[in-house]
Parts: C-alpha cells; sequence; structure tokens
C-alpha cells in the first residue's frame, strides 16, 4: 500500500498532461500512486497517460465514458490505496518537494489535512494566486478554519493532502457538476479535527483562456456555480457559523457579480432555476454583509435578489454605459454623527448607506508649465454618485512631501458642481457629475533645504460641501491624457513632475547623473538618446529590470564623448504575466545610472501584437510599460 494516492482526472487536456504527470512522477516522495482517470478524452490524453505508465508503474490509467471532473474523482477515489489521497487536475504542476511537505507535516501532527500555497501559472510565469496569498502567509499547526477564517479562500482541492481515514469518515464524495471542488473542501475543512497551514508553495495552478472558469456566465455554469454556493452556505451556517460572514463577503463580491452580469445578458429568458437558486443564497446574506458591497453592485445584486431581471438588465446596462449616478443625500444625525445614503428608487433605504465608501476620484486634464509655473486643471468626483446637491464646494489643492508631512498651498477656491463629458480608459467619453479644480506651482516656493531634501511630493485635494469633508491624491488612468510636463532645472536640482504607477500626480527633487533627450520607435525597437554626466572609462549597457521580480535584460550602448545611444528591441523582451508589467530602463556602468527623461514624447508601438508604451517613471527616469489583458 502507497503511502499516498494522488486523483488525476483529465479530458482534452494533452497539451498540459505529460508535464502534469512529470512533476508527479519526480516528486521526492516516491512511495506514491497516480491514479490518472480519463473523462472521455477526445485528444491523445489517454496515450501520454500509457506513455508514462509504460516507464513508471506507479502510474495507472482508469478510462470512464465522460460524466464530469467530479464523477471522475470519485471513480479515483474508489481506486485509491494510499493512506493519504491528493487530487490534482490534468493540466496543472506540482512543485518536486510539495507531497512530501505536506505528509510529512500531517505524520507530525495528526492532523486531518494538510494544505499549502498557490501559485497561477501563465505560460512559463507564476504570479502568487489572491485566493491564498492572506491565508498562507504564515505556518499554521493544528489549527483549523474557525480559528483560522482566511482559509474560508481556500476552496479548492488540489493543494491539500487528507488522511484518507478522515476522508471516509467523513463520506465525502463529488457531486457530479461544475464547482464540485468548493462544498467538499469545505466540508472537510469544518469536518476536520485540526488541519495544517503552510507556507510553501505546494501546487501551480493553471491559467487558461478556455478553461471551465473562463466560461462563467453560460446558464450551466452560472447554475452550477450557484449550487455549490448554495451548499457551502448550508454547511457553514450549520456547523461554522462564525465563519459564514467571511464566505458571504467573498461570493457578494465574486459569484453574485458573475450571478447579476449573467441574469442580465439573459434579460427576460434567464432560467428561472438560476433566479431561485441566486434568491435563496441572498435570502441568508446578513445586512452588515450587504454593506460590503459598493453601492452600485449592491442594488444589481439586490435586483437579483427580487427577481426584477428586467429592471435588472436596464440598471446593468446604465452601469456599463458609466451612467449610474444615484443622487446623493445624508442624515444630519445619527449614531456615530452624520450618514450618506444614495438614492435609487429601486433599493431600500437599509441597504443604501454609503458613509464607508465615499471617497474622491480625481485626475488632472490638463497639465504643464507655462510662464514659469506649473499649472493644471482637473476634476473630481465623490466615488460613482451625483454630488450636485451639495451645492457650491470650497476645493483646496496642495503639495505634501512624503516622510516629513511638509505641504506647500497650490490653490483653494469655490466651485460649483457640474457635469463633464470626460474620457475614459475603453475610449467613450462619459457624463460624469463632480466639481473642477486648478492649481498653479511656482518653483521658486521650494527653499534650498526644501531643494537639498531631494523629496517626493504629492499632490493633494480637498473638497468640503453641505457637510462633506473628503480628501485625496489626485490621480487618474496612466494611458490617459495629459502628458507628463518636462523636468525643470533650479538651483543645481531638477524639479521633476511624475505620474507613479497607479496614476498618482506629483512632483521629485533629484539631481540626474544622466539625461534622456530622445525617445523614439523605429522598426519595432526603441531608441534612445542622452548625455552622461561623467562618461567614465567604458561603455554601459541598458539594463531593463522588471518591477515586481527583478528579471532584467541588456542593451549595448554606443558612447561618443558624453553622448549616449542605446537600442531596445522590444520583440526580445519576455511575454508578461499580468495587467501592466513595468521595467526601470537604467544605465549600467558598473554601477546603476537613472536617466532622467527630459523629453515629453511618449512613443509607442505594437510588435508581435503587443503594445509597448516609453514612459516616465515614478521618479521621472525611463519606464517601459506594456499593456496587457486582465489575468
Amino acid at each position: 500500500m502507497p503511502i499516498l494516492s494522488v486523483v488525476v482526472p483529465f479530458h482534452d487536456v494533452e497539451e498540459y498532461l505529460g508535464p502534469c504527470l512529470d512533476s508527479l512522477t519526480a516528486q521526492t516522495l516516491r512511495d506514491l500512486e497516480v491514479i490518472c482517470v480519463d473523462d472521455g478524452s477526445r485528444d491523445g490524453g489517454p496515450a501520454v497517460v500509457e506513455a508514462r505508465r509504460a516507464a513508471d508503474p506507479r502510474v495507472r490509467l482508469v478510462r470512464q465514458a465522460g460524466g464530469g471532473v467530479g464523477r471522475a474523482r470519485n471513480i479515483g477515489v474508489r481506486h485509491a490505496t494510499g493512506r493519504y489521497l491528493a487530487f490534482v487536475d490534468g493540466d496543472d504542476l506540482v512543485p518536486r518537494d510539495a507531497f512530501r511537505r505536506l505528509v510529512a507535516s500531517l505524520e507530525s501532527t495528526g492532523s486531518d489535512l494538510a494544505c499549502g500555497n498557490v501559485m497561477r501559472l501563465h505560460h512559463d510565469q507564476l504570479v502568487p494566486s489572491w485566493a491564498h496569498r492572506q491565508a498562507f502567509a504564515r505556518r499554521l499547526e493544528r489549527t483549523h478554519i474557525t480559528r483560522h477564517p482566511l482559509l474560508v479562500r481556500d476552496r479548492m482541492l488540489w493543494n491539500k493532502v487528507y488522511r484518507r481515514s478522515f476522508w471516509d469518515a467523513l463520506a465525502l464524495t463529488f457531486p457530479e457538476r461544475l464547482y464540485e471542488d468548493q462544498p467538499v473542501a469545505m466540508a472537510a475543512h469544518v469536518g476536520a479535527t485540526s488541519v495544517d497551514v503552510l507556507k510553501a508553495v505546494v501546487y501551480y495552478w493553471r491559467r487558461r483562456d478556455w478553461s471551465v472558469t473562463q466560461r462563467s456566465l453560460e446558464p450551466g455554469n452560472v447554475r452550477d456555480r450557484l449550487l455549490s454556493v448554495l451548499e457551502t452556505a448550508t454547511l457553514l451556517a450549520r456547523r461554522a457559523p462564525g465563519v459564514k460572514p467571511r464566505f458571504d463577503r467573498d461570493t457578494l463580491d465574486i459569484d453574485m457579480s458573475v450571478a447579476v452580469e449573467a441574469v442580465a445578458r439573459m434579460g427576460t429568458a434567464a432560467d428561472p432555476a438560476i433566479l431561485d437558486l441566486a434568491a435563496r443564497y441572498l435570502d441568508g446574506v446578513a445586512p452588515d454583509d450587504w454593506l460590503s458591497l459598493p453601492y452600485q453592485r449592491r442594488l444589481l445584486t439586490h435586483l437579483l435578489h427580487r427577481r426584477r431581471v428586467e429592471e435588472l438588465a436596464a440598471v446593468f446596462a446604465q452601469e456599463r454605459a458609466g451612467g449610474l449616478w444615484p443622487p446623493l443625500a445624508s442624515t444630519r444625525f445619527g449614531l456615530g454623527g452624520r450618514r450618506w445614503y444614495g438614492r435609487h428608487p429601486a433599493l431600500p433605504a437599509h441597504l443604501a448607506e454609503v458613509t464607508d465608501e465615499l471617497g474622491l476620484e480625481t485626475r488632472l486634464l490638463s497639465a504643464g508649465w507655462r510662464d514659469g509655473l506649473l499649472r493644471g486643471e482637473g476634476w473630481m468626483s465623490v466615488g460613482r454618485f451625483d454630488a450636485r446637491g451639495l451645492g457650491r464646494a470650497r476645493v483646496r489643492v496642495w503639495l505634501r512631501e512624503r516622510g516629513t508631512g511638509d505641504t506647500v498651498p497650490l490653490s483653494e477656491d469655490r466651485v460649483t458642481p457640474a457635469s463633464l463629458g470626460v474620457p475614459q480608459e475603453d475610449g467613450r467619453v462619459a457624463a460624469e457629475h463632480g466639481f473642477p479644480f486648478g492649481f498653479a506651482f511656482d518653483p521658486a516656493t521650494l527653499s534650498p533645504a526644501r531643494l537639498a531634501r531631494r523629496g517626493h511630493w504629492e499632490l493633494r485635494v480637498e473638497l468640503r460641501a453641505g457637510g462633506l469633508r473628503l480628501e485625496g491624491k489626485v490621480a487618474g488612468p496612466r494611458w490617459l491624457p495629459p502628458a507628463v510636463p518636462p523636468p525643470v532645472r533650479r538651483a543645481g536640482s531638477w524639479l521633476v513632475p511624475v505620474r507613479a504607477g497607479k496614476g498618482v500626480w506629483g512632483l521629485r527633487v533629484r539631481r540626474a547623473e544622466a539625461l534622456i533627450g530622445e525617445c523614439r520607435i523605429e522598426g519595432g525597437d526603441l531608441l534612445v538618446a542622452g548625455e552622461l554626466a561623467d562618461p567614465g572609462d567604458g561603455d554601459p549597457v541598458l539594463r531593463l529590470v522588471r518591477r515586481g521580480d527583478g528579471e532584467e535584460i541588456y542593451f549595448p550602448v554606443t558612447l561618443d564623448g558624453h553622448a549616449f545611444t542605446g537600442r531596445i528591441r522590444l520583440g526580445d523582451i519576455e511575454a508578461p504575466v499580468g495587467r501592466v508589467p513595468r521595467w526601470d530602463v537604467l544605465l549600467d556602468q558598473g554601477r546603476k545610472i537613472r536617466p532622467l527623461v527630459r523629453t515629453r514624447a511618449r512613443p509607442a508601438a505594437t510588435v508581435a501584437g503587443r503594445r509597448f508604451v516609453a514612459d516616465r517613471g515614478d521618479d521621472g527616469c525611463l519606464m517601459l510599460v506594456e499593456h496587457c489583458p486582465p489575468l
């Protein structure tokens, strides 16, 4: 009898199945069996298993005509003979030492199951799984979901090893539908006497563009998802009521958003069974947990709950078009002071409070040097609410230095609320309700002491209107105008307008050992040219460093006295993971030099279907950004 049985259901994943099985047979825990269950594959997956079985007798093949991954897993469990049990999807990978770590933990502690951290795998790159990052931030032995409620996000099967006697005692079986893993994983967490939590990564979860989770709006998919949600909610309400509010907040945020969109798109053709399941689940959600949703999504979810399908479809379309701006109102008295509410005829008062989600959404519409001053005009809204009923507002703009908290006032005005057509990231121009603001910065206000600190000053704004006071950073989408104004020199220092990674505007005070005066695209390459203050003894190289993981790539530089030129071959840069991968562009001359960008140009190029933009980083230096679709 092996120590561990690993059940691997597979269906039409021939491309990935070989590497998956190789990762299992290479485990440092050698005493295991790998039970591969063919769920009616139409590709060469079974032949891949046969080849591995011929080379390694620990690999077994079981066939079924089809019936889904739940049935395949149940069949695999019936064939398993090990003292411990694990599950792996046929398109994923398992780190070499994962099962040894998990089994060793169970052998040491006597817990019923052990689970570990997860990374998402896309092409050949790994990024942390958001669902697991917090729950697995530190190792915990003999814990439980009621004592470590973050485990409510650990709803997958495959980052775990289960004690087989525990599995059988709970009589765990998989429902024969999609999203079959969540109820079983949660039943195991709740039913365990104790659980071991490993900080180490034990699973690589592949992101596939056409996987089940990507087809989430199909009616059958939505129905199965809601069945699993309802089953899990019922379990938690009965066996772990203290954990259910956290489950409900996550479910409202994720699963109900999918259900809302699916029903809104189906309209009156929506399956009544889907409406019944959503309503049954939402009947059990406490009012406080409803308030965890942003107002607009709360409104849509309420319409789903009440089965008001036509109204849901209309409000969903209005929200997607940027036209949902509920009026903002307040009560003058109440527990904790003034409370704020969004007004919409479909949403009852007990679900309408927005006090804790109010904040400024700001952006600059223009920015540049004129008559020696840095001038800007901007726009702010109070979230996505119509605040015109608040009347005239007092708006104050200033710079605040990070670290010291020192401030430089820029403007203070009385402004009238208005509506404005504002460009959006998707190219649309949407009407927004809010308040205009403007400012002018005089470099002479920075004293020699302030210049000497080489500080970073953030642009901030405050709104006071109708009893409401809000303050925030001035930010906005990086992909939209205005361009960042060029740096100017004052008393030996450079004053560098900057726009940080999240679009936050500010001003950096710094010295410059290198300046980039030209930046342009030529034949799919990015050409940069500028001057070095000290050319040194050898030729430098351009060094690209990817933010987040430190990955580096180098390109040659030609030096002529103090002048340098370099060519970055965009096609040689690795394909990214993430929405906005960023590369800092440095000059490496035996030491790292960050060249300051003086040109206003933001050249862009599309190379092999990938969109690159040369931009300034949050220190005014050159940064290469690739605009990518979200994961």
